[in-house]
This record gives structure tokens, C-alpha cells and sequence, in this order.
């Protein structure tokens, strides 16, 4: 043998003796079950390599996104990134503020309004007030222009009581809740949108007006506008013109905190569909009596001396001289959680977390409702439910706070705790939206392998775009996930189409 044979043949020997040799399951030659799994413990496979594939797109290159994603049927965590950071939920709060108001409440719970009388009848005149008194009812209103289907049943409880007139006011009862009807942390500049309606103990229409706008048949018309609900006490300042056919509208509504002049201006095309824009009201309790004014005079009952916020009156009243006339009781909860969440109601969120700290403190005492007492309640049941105190930053109900802050942990947390509860899952799960089928989720993944596969709660404001729920594979595994992202600068859509793409993939789990 040559000395170059040699000494090839005595490095082949030293690589067999030290490289890696066949696997021998069950023997101490395996691999270590170490080596094929991550650093968080998760298993190392395919799924996850082309998860941190997908978020790893450019678009989320400033971006902190916080995800989680784990099997309801062995809790198996498949995916997680950053999902103990603190993270803006924007609508995703709405998901806490509900199951705070489930544990304190009760999915029967209702809101309770009444009308009473304060004085005697005599000659078919109340010689005394109407008093309406709110508890946050968020669902009164009318679905069409005219008036509230519960003013019209109140004006035939006068009737049938024999009051065809009042000699006196109609007052608004809202103490039940605070005055503060903007939540913490939400900006001056988009108050005045539908989606920042203030709340209040006593609400009408989700207390925002609602503007049509009828164009003219020629460029430079006028254009009408209605408005509704009747009662408003806006003065409408139309500066509006028609426009040239088929060009886009451009409409500008403004008006200064505490004024009641509405500034609409700009122009819709000519001889072209209604359009319908809408602002929120300054006073809730005052539209909501003046409505009910309006409403009895259409029936024929006159009030002679106007509606009035109870907090603008002396209320001097006789005990005696009270009583009840009637009462409306809202639909239950559990029906009103699918108007919550699918359209993603702020109103609600504010309204609900309210009635949560007027009625959902420790020894079932009442309270005036405020946000702070609303807060503290559901932190309470919440971190009851295994979310950390330091997980949860909560400061409004609907999420439009940016001071509010929630971890991909703390919200699967929180629906693998709404899924497990047999009393809980039913009409908290059917309030989701359903993807491509209804709520926030109507246009997306409509006609796609999501489609109808995804019920979850989206979330969206500035630079914050959020979506957690449940999703069913195609092999009819559940998988409750929360995708959050903060801090990007790239349009929301696009940082939709990376969540879907995720989800897409995690369709084929567990492959």
C-alpha cells in the first residue's frame, strides 16, 4: 500500500468513528428528543419553518406582532411568537369586555328602562312630569326614519291611563351611569365619527344622527338633506351642491365640541344615488326626551313644557305622586353579544363595560356606572380566569383606546376558557364573525379554503390590526389562535393577507 492510500484509508477510519451513525430507537444512540424541537419545547417541523417563513414578510419588518396558536383537542402549543409581549388589541378588547360582563351579569341579563309618572291625573292631564328613567339600554332606537317602536308603546300606556296631555316636562332620568361619555385614551379628532359615540344611561339610535343626502337632478342643484332621529337639535347648515354626474362625493361634516351647529359642505354627483353619512349627538339623555316629545305630540299627546335632561332641573318631586307607568326590558345578553361583535360595535363595548361597574362589583351592591368601576370588575373576573394582572392593561370597553394592551397569551387564555365552558361557548362563539360569511369577516376570505372555516374577532386602528378565534382545519381539528400586530406602516390589507396566509397554511394541520 502507498503512503497516500494509507493515509486516506486512516481518515475514512477516524470519520466512522466519530460522525454520526444509524439511529438505534430506544437505545442511548438515539438523537436526543431535545434536538428536534425548538427552544420553547414546541416539535421542529415543517409547519412552524413556514410560519416564521410567512411572518417574516417584509411588510412586518417594524412591526411587533404577537402570536399564538394552539390545539383545543391535547393544548398543544403549534406556533408562537412574541406571545407574552404586551400588544394594542384595538377591537380584540371587545372579546374581554364580553366575558367580563358574562361572569358578572349572566347571558340572561337585561337592561331595564322606565316611564313614570310624578303627579296626579285629573281630566286627562298628568299635572305633574313624565319621568323616563335609563339603566344603558344600548338597543333603543328605530330601524327606519320614523320613531322608536317604545315610544309609540309608551304613548299608548298614556292612553291607556288617560293622559292626553302633560302638564309639565319630560325629564331624563341618566344617572345610572357617569356623565363621561368619551372613553380614556380616544382622540379629539374622530369624535364627532359614528364609531366614538359617547355613551350614556339614556341612549337613542346608538346616539348618532344619521344624514341623507339627496342630490339634484342638474350640476350646482341644491341638495336635501334629511336627518334622523327626530329630536336631535342639530342645526344643519347645508352647504352642499350637486355635482357633476358620476364624480365621486366629496362631503365634509364638521362641528366644534359642545356647539350644535353641523357644517355639511362639499358635493355628491347630480341625479345620483342617496348618500348617507352620519355624526354622533352632543347630549344623549337630551336627544333620547326630546325624541319621545316629539313622538307622543305625533300621537296626538302634547307636553307643554318641553324635555329636559334631569342633570339641567330641580327635582323636587312628592314620593307619593310617583309611579310607575311602564317598563322595557331589552333582549338578553346572549342576543345582543352577535350585535356587539360581528359589526364590532364600539357603543356597546362602552355601554356594556359601564353596566359592569354599576352592577358587577363584590356584593351585588349598585353603583353609579363609570368606566374606572367597569375596569376593575372585569380585571377581577378575568384574572380569575388564569389572566395575569400584568397581562391585561384595560381602559376601555371596545378596544378605540390606545392605552389599552392584551399578550397573544392573555386572549387564547381567555377563549380557551370560552370553549370549555359549556355555559359560556354557544352564544359567545355564535357572536364571532364567521369568515366570508358575516360581521367584520363579510369581505374577507369570502370564496377562499378560510371561507367559513374561521370565527374570529378582528380589530383595527391605527398602525394595529388584530384577529383571534378559532379556525377549523380540513381534518376537523379546532385551533384557537390570536394574531396581533402593532407598529406597522403598511397598509392594514396587506398585513391582513400575511394573517390569512398563515391561517391558510395551519388549515393542513397537523402536516
Amino acid at each position: 500500500m502507498t503512503r497516500r492510500l494509507a493515509l486516506t484509508a486512516c481518515a475514512i477510519a477516524l470519520v466512522a468513528l466519530s460522525g454520526p451513525r444509524p439511529l438505534a430507537l430506544g437505545t442511548s444512540d438515539a438523537i436526543p428528543t431535545s434536538a428536534l424541537r425548538t427552544a420553547d419545547g414546541a416539535p421542529r417541523t415543517d409547519l412552524r419553518a413556514d410560519l416564521d417563513e410567512i411572518f417574516s414578510d417584509p411588510v412586518l419588518v417594524r412591526a411587533l406582532v404577537g402570536i399564538r396558536v394552539e390545539s383545543l383537542r391535547d393544548g398543544k402549543i403549534i406556533y408562537q411568537r412574541n406571545s407574552e409581549k404586551l400588544v394594542m388589541p384595538a377591537s380584540n378588547m371587545k372579546l374581554f369586555t364580553l366575558a367580563a360582563a358574562v361572569d358578572r351579569l349572566g347571558w340572561d341579563y337585561r337592561w331595564e328602562t322606565q316611564l313614570e309618572t310624578a303627579g296626579k291625573i285629573e281630566n286627562g292631564a298628568l299635572r305633574g312630569d313624565l319621568w323616563v328613567i335609563g339603566s344603558g339600554d344600548p338597543t333603543i332606537g328605530a330601524k327606519d326614519n320614523g320613531f322608536a317602536p317604545l315610544f309609540v308603546e309608551w304613548a299608548d300606556a298614556l292612553v291607556k291611563a288617560g293622559i292626553r296631555r302633560v302638564d309639565g316636562r319630560i325629564i331624563g332620568d341618566d344617572d345610572a351611569f357617569d356623565d363621561t361619555g368619551v372613553g380614556p385614551g380616544w382622540a379629539w379628532d374622530y369624535l364627532d365619527a359614528d364609531y366614538a359615540a359617547p355613551s350614556g344611561a339614556l341612549s337613542l339610535n346608538e346616539n348618532v344622527v344619521t344624514l341623507r343626502l339627496s342630490p339634484g337632478a342638474y350640476p350646482n342643484d341644491p341638495v336635501r338633506i334629511a336627518s334622523f332621529p327626530a329630536g336631535h337639535g342639530f342645526e344643519i347648515v347645508n352647504g352642499l351642491i350637486s355635482g357633476e354626474p358620476g364624480s365621486p362625493p366629496s362631503i365634509s361634516i364638521s362641528r366644534r365640541a359642545g356647539s350644535m351647529h353641523l357644517d355639511v359642505s362639499g358635493s355628491i354627483p347630480a341625479n345620483g344615488p342617496v348618500v348617507t353619512r352620519t355624526t354622533t349627538v352632543e347630549n344623549p339623555t337630551k336627544v333620547f326626551v326630546e325624541a319621545f316629545k316629539l313622538a307622543l305630540a305625533s300621537r296626538g299627546i302634547v307636553v307643554r313644557d318641553g324635555a329636559e335632561d334631569g342633570d339641567d332641573v330641580m327635582r323636587v318631586m312628592m314620593v307619593e305622586d310617583r309611579r310607575v307607568l311602564a317598563k322595557h326590558l331589552s333582549a338578553p345578553l346572549a342576543e345582543i353579544a352577535g350585535g356587539f361583535l360581528k359589526p364590532s360595535q364600539n357603543f356597546y363595548g362602552e355601554m356594556i363595560l359601564k353596566t359592569v361597574g354599576r352592577l358587577g362589583g363584590e356584593g351585588g351592591t349598585t353603583q353609579v356606572g363609570t368606566t374606572p368601576a367597569g375596569r376593575k370588575a372585569a380585571l377581577e373576573s378575568l384574572t380569575k380566569w388564569g389572566i395575569p394582572a400584568d397581562g391585561l392593561v384595560m381602559y376601555d370597553g371596545s378596544g378605540l383606546s390606545r392605552y389599552n394592551y392584551v399578550t397573544a397569551d392573555g386572549v387564547v387564555t381567555l377563549l380557551k376558557k370560552v370553549w370549555g365552558d359549556d355555559k359560556l361557548r354557544g352564544p359567545f362563539v355564535a357572536a364571532l364573525p364567521v369568515g366570508g360569511h358575516d360581521g367584520t369577516l363579510s369581505n374577507r376570505m369570502k370564496d377562499s379554503e378560510l371561507d367559513r372555516r374561521v370565527q374570529a374577532k378582528t380589530g383595527s386602528i391605527a398602525n394595529v390590526r388584530s384577529l383571534s378565534g378559532f379556525l377549523e382545519t380540513t381534518s376537523g381539528e379546532r385551533l384557537v389562535f390570536s394574531m396581533i400586530a402593532n407598529h406597522f406602516t403598511a397598509p392594514a390589507s396587506q398585513i391582513d393577507g400575511v394573517v390569512e396566509k398563515a391561517l391558510t397554511r395551519l388549515l393542513k394541520y397537523p402536516q
